[in-house]
């Protein structure tokens, strides 16, 4: 069996992660039998009506300041609200809780720094210290998705961002967003959606994990998502829902 996948985000030869896709989906198909029909959809396309229907997962890369930001948020809604699997990775870390943040946490005002500079209180602002190129440990919570995913209470990562979380984190956790994954200051690393079939997302890169020929487990968790909720949908089951 086969799952349609949509990687958001806008393709380039210039972002590490985006060349390691392909290796990263023959890897999965090869090695772990999880065979993804993948589709980029720009952020620019994915802001139009429909242009998420019919996929059995959703993966927001990075690459951001997107060109869309609207498009990337149209996303991720659509993964949340139709319980759809979905996986945000560095910057669709920092879109999904925007999306959030606006759509379910009563923040519809909620800013990114990086395509609002003249915002008064962004959600997301520049970090004091950047993580470009920097790898660090992640605690997970037990019990969690992530956790699940990982196999694993820790973990060391990869980012490529400038931006974190800046405010509000108790608003979003208040309103049902969980943050399953932290480093070792205490600054939120991995979030996740309890009651969503599955919805991961990080700010660091799972996509440059090793040398692209054996998938992160959060890669693994995604594909094997997305090839369940393929085959409920060939079965006529309805998918489950998110918040």
């Amino acid at each position: 069996m086969t799952a349609r996948i949509a990687l958001v985000g806008d393709r380039s030869p210039h972002v590490v992660s985006h060349t390691r896709l392909p290796l990263l989906l023959e890897a999965l198909a090869v090695r772990d039998r999880l065979v993804l029909d993948a589709y980029w959809i720009p952020t620019e396309d994915a802001a139009r009506e429909g242009a998420l229907r019919g996929f059995d997962a959703v993966w927001v890369v990075p690459g951001s300041p997107y060109r869309s930001e609207e498009g990337a948020v149209a996303a991720i809604r659509h993964a949340r609200v139709e319980g759809v699997p979905f996986l945000g990775t560095c910057g669709g870390f920092q879109h999904a809780l925007l999306e959030f943040a606006r759509s379910a946490a009563g923040l519809p005002d909620a800013a990114h720094a990086e395509n609002d500079p003249g915002a008064e209180a962004p959600l997301f602002a520049p970090l004091a210290c950047s993580l470009e190129g920097h790898a660090d440990t992640v605690l997970l919570a037990p019990g969690s998705l992530a956790h699940r995913a990982f196999g694993s209470e820790r973990s060391v990562e990869r980012y490529s961002c400038r931006y974190g979380l800046a405010r509000h984190e108790d608003v979003l956790t208040a309103h049902g967003l969980r943050f399953s994954g932290r480093d070792a200051a205490g600054a939120p690393r991995v979030a996740e959606l309890p009651g969503h079939p599955f919805f991961l997302a990080t700010l660091f890169q799972p996509e440059l994990s090793g040398d692209g020929s054996r998938p992160h487990p959060v890669i693994r968790a995604l594909a094997r998502a997305a090839l369940e909720h393929a085959s409920r949908a060939r079965a006529g089951q309805p998918a489950g829902r998110g918040c």
